[in-house]
């Protein structure tokens, strides 16, 4: 399932106020990096907003607010915070598990892991040591 949300900031300038959002899938990202980019940049690209400007320091001046997320980090959005590295966290140990469900299937024929939660924290802490040796 993809996490997705929606990342708004609300900024008056020059007397007007301003909404930028995106809707921004977080998968995309964490693929490819151990965490998630600066969203600032992000929101005001997409909302044709110049990155050199006194609009976009005002813009950054204000926290972003999360909304409509749909997917894990649902579970990490409240009241319009995201807990970015309780996420991440979970986000990568939900790959580690999918990973070792497979590890679990094919080798010790076990149909679902949480089924054997005593295998299942066996084999995470064999992966974590792993980690740690590398």
């Amino acid at each position: 399932m993809s996490n997705i949300v929606k990342a708004s900031v609300v900024f008056c300038y020059k007397g007007e106020t301003l909404s930028p959002s995106i809707t921004i899938e977080l998968d995309e990202y964490l693929q490819v990096s151990s965490t998630l980019p600066d969203l600032y940049p992000i929101i005001a690209k997409a909302n044709n907003h110049d990155l050199y400007s006194y609009e976009f320091e005002m813009m950054q001046a204000q926290r972003i607010v999360f909304s409509d997320a749909s997917g894990m980090v649902a579970e990490f959005v409240t009241d319009g915070l995201l807990d970015i590295e309780a996420f991440v966290q979970a986000w990568k140990e939900s790959k580690v598990l999918q990973k070792l469900a497979v590890v679990a299937k094919d080798k010790l024929s076990i149909d679902n892991l949480n089924d054997e939660p005593d295998i299942k924290q066996a084999l995470l802490d064999a992966y974590g040591l792993g980690v740690v040796d590398r």
